[in-house]
């Protein structure tokens, strides 16, 4: 009896902990070398890039869900949402840092690629 109340207690301890790790990030693709790559290998990288995109809008979608919770719980007098809600604004912007990085690297891979086959 002692074991279930135990962990009774543990599970709602580690509720809201397991509730801001509940969005999926999904992971950048590699990107290509545009010097050596070929013209399939870009545009797959391409498509890898636009999926990781897709995925990554939903994340965000997910961790603004979670933000807008803990805002409210907030709101509701609950002093310990304040330190999930930063931990759920810090994922939110290093998605967003992360987003504009594989973006910046693809085309970094472009211009290379189009300056190794200039036709």
């Amino acid at each position: 009896m002692r074991i279930q109340i135990a962990s009774l207690v543990l599970a709602l301890t580690m509720l809201p902990f397991s509730a801001a790790h509940a969005c999926d990030m999904p992971v950048a693709p590699p990107t290509p070398d545009g010097n050596s790559a070929t013209l399939d290998d870009m545009i797959s990288a391409q498509g890898e890039v636009k999926a990781f995109q897709a995925a990554n809008a939903i994340y965000l979608e997910c961790v603004d869900d979670q933000m807008t919770a803990e805002k409210a719980s907030i709101d509701e007098g609950d002093d310990s949402a304040q330190e999930r809600y930063a931990l759920a604004a810090a994922d939110y912007n290093a998605a967003v840092s992360r987003e504009e990085q594989v973006a910046a690297d693809f085309n970094t891979a472009i211009r290379a690629y189009k300056a190794a086959n200039p036709d």
